[in-house]
C-alpha cells in the first residue's frame, strides 16, 4: 500500500494544498513543504510552474510567472526535493502541465519521480486516453499514480470510467471556471458533488477550486473524502513569505484539529 492508498484508508477530511514549486523565492519549495508538514496538511500538491497555465486562476498564475523568472524548472524542482523523505512522511503530488514533462522526457520525469518519493501526478491536460495507450503501463511500474480530474461538465459514463482507472484519488474540479478562492459552496456545486456521489465510485474524492476557508472546507468534506486548497494558501505566501508561524496558523484556519 502507498502512501496516497495508506491516507485515504486511515484518515478523513483530508486537508491537500497546493503550492507553486520555487515561490515566493526560489528555494522555498522545501521549507514551505516543511512547514505544511509540521503544520498538519495531509497531502501536498507541489505545482511545477508553467508559462501558459490554461486553468489557473491569477493567483496561481502570477506565482507560476515569479518562479519561472526566478529561474525555476522541472530540474531544479527535483534537485530541491531530492532528499525530501528524509523529513517529509506525507504524500506529495506533482501538478503542472504535460508540455514540460514531455520536453523533460516521460521515462526520465517518472522515473525520477520515483527516486525522490513522489506518490502522484496531476497533468490535468494529459488526455486520458493518450494516457492509458502510452503511459499507464510505466506510472504503474513506478508505482507513480496518475489523478484524474472531473468537472461538472463530465458524463457520468466517462466518471466511471475514470473511476475504474483511478488507483488513488479523483480530483473533483467544483466548476467550470479557473482556479481562485471562493468564500461559499453554491447549491448548483452540491447538486454536482450528489450527482457524483450516486455513482457509487470506488476511487475517494477531494474536491479543489473554490476552497479557501474553514466553511467551504466543511461542506466540501460533507460530499468527499476531503477538499485541496490552492490560491487562497499561494497568495498567503505572497504576503508573508515562507513564516512557519503564518502557515501553520492558515492550517489551523482550515482543518479542524484531529
Amino acid at each position: 500500500m502507498n502512501r496516497l492508498q495508506q491516507l485515504f484508508r486511515d484518515k478523513k477530511d483530508i486537508c491537500s494544498v497546493y503550492f507553486t514549486a520555487g515561490y515566493p523565492e526560489l528555494d522555498d519549495t522545501m521549507p514551505v513543504l516543511q512547514a505544511l508538514e509540521n503544520g498538519g496538511a495531509d497531502l501536498v500538491e507541489l505545482g511545477m510552474p508553467f508559462s501558459d497555465p490554461l486553468a489557473d486562476g491569477p493567483t496561481i498564475q502570477a506565482s507560476s510567472e515569479q518562479a519561472l523568472e526566478y529561474g525555476m524548472s522541472i530540474k531544479k524542482l527535483f534537485e530541491q526535493i531530492k532528499d525530501m523523505r528524509q523529513t517529509i512522511s506525507m504524500p506529495v503530488v506533482l501538478m503542472g502541465y504535460f508540455n514540460p514533462v514531455f520536453k523533460y522526457g516521460v521515462r526520465e520525469f517518472i522515473a525520477k519521480c520515483q527516486e525522490v518519493g513522489v506518490d502522484g501526478l496531476i497533468l490535468p491536460d494529459l488526455p486520458f486516453d493518450e494516457y492509458r495507450e502510452q503511459y499507464q503501463q510505466l506510472f504503474e511500474e513506478a508505482g507513480i499514480a496518475n489523478i484524474f480530474l472531473i468537472t461538472p461538465q463530465t458524463s457520468n459514463e466517462r466518471i466511471k470510467l475514470i473511476d475504474a482507472n483511478s488507483k488513488s484519488f479523483i480530483y473533483v474540479v467544483s466548476s467550470a471556471s479557473v482556479t481562485g478562492a471562493k468564500k461559499e459552496v453554491e447549491q448548483k456545486q452540491i447538486d454536482y458533488f450528489n450527482r457524483v456521489n450516486d455513482l457509487g465510485l470506488k476511487a475517494p474524492r477531494l474536491i479543489g477550486f473554490g476552497i479557501s476557508n474553514r466553511s467551504t472546507f466543511e461542506t466540501a468534506c460533507q460530499h468527499a473524502s476531503g477538499a485541496i486548497i490552492g490560491s487562497a494558501f499561494v497568495k498567503l505566501l505572497g504576503e508573508y513569505g515562507a513564516d512557519v508561524g503564518k502557515i501553520k496558523k492558515f492550517i489551523k484556519s482550515i482543518k479542524p484539529e484531529d
